[in-house]
């Protein structure tokens, strides 16, 4: 069964740029798109980890059980994360891909300027950046679908339903303790910034970069 992503780029304020798409498929490139994509799920089961430590461990973020949703929430997101990283290890196992340790693309850091430092909004924030990397995870997913072998292309589109459900529920973390208001005004400064990421030129390939600024070796 196809994944209704439609919710997904309602959320998101742009596409993948067709220029990214186009540079995933250059000779060579496949090798960094998985190494990056197996970095990115390890990254994503830590940073949950991170979360249930400091606002489900040690200081609830709310009064109540919101903290225990939290931990549930997140524990579950954490093992399929961890899951999805598997996968994309065995995969470039089976084809034969080692690639060394990825620099970091702009992408998360660029967004994470936007945070504020104080609480309870740099939880509030860290959520919704949660959901805009998922949303874009899953949008990324979708857009090479279409591009990529048959054995590849399955398994994006495996991935496509249990990424838009990340994304929601980083949504609702971040609705339980807020105003509709708050979390509106917030998306539209965050989002506004990971469109700019998104759109802007990058000097290397990743998978959350924008297009290439212009042809480079690979790196």
């Amino acid at each position: 069964m196809t994944a209704d992503i439609g919710p997904i780029l309602e959320f998101l304020p742009c596409p993948t740029p067709t220029a990214w798409v186009a540079n995933a498929c250059e000779p060579g490139r496949l090798a960094v798109l998985l190494a990056d994509h197996r970095n990115l799920e390890l990254k994503a089961a830590q940073s949950a980890q991170a979360l249930m430590w400091r606002y489900g461990m040690g200081r609830p973020a709310a009064k109540g059980e919101y903290h225990y949703r939290l931990l549930n929430k997140l524990s579950r997101l954490a093992r399929e994360e961890l899951r999805h990283f598997e996968q994309v290890v065995a995969i470039m196992a089976q084809r034969g891909i080692v690639h060394p340790q990825l620099s970091a693309s702009r992408y998360a850091a660029g967004l994470r300027e936007e945070v504020r430092a104080s609480e309870p909004g740099r939880l509030v924030d860290t959520l919704l950046t949660a959901a805009i990397i998922e949303a874009r995870s899953c949008e990324r997913f979708a857009s090479l679908v279409p591009v990529l072998d048959e054995e590849l292309a399955g398994f994006y589109q495996s991935l496509l339903k249990s990424e838009s459900r990340h994304f929601k529920d980083y949504l609702r973390l971040a609705e339980d303790i807020c105003s509709r208001e708050e979390v509106e005004d917030r998306l539209s400064v965050l989002l506004a910034c990971e469109q700019k990421l998104i759109e802007s030129p990058d000097d290397e390939f990743r998978f959350h970069s924008g297009p290439l600024r212009q042809t480079r070796s690979i790196k």
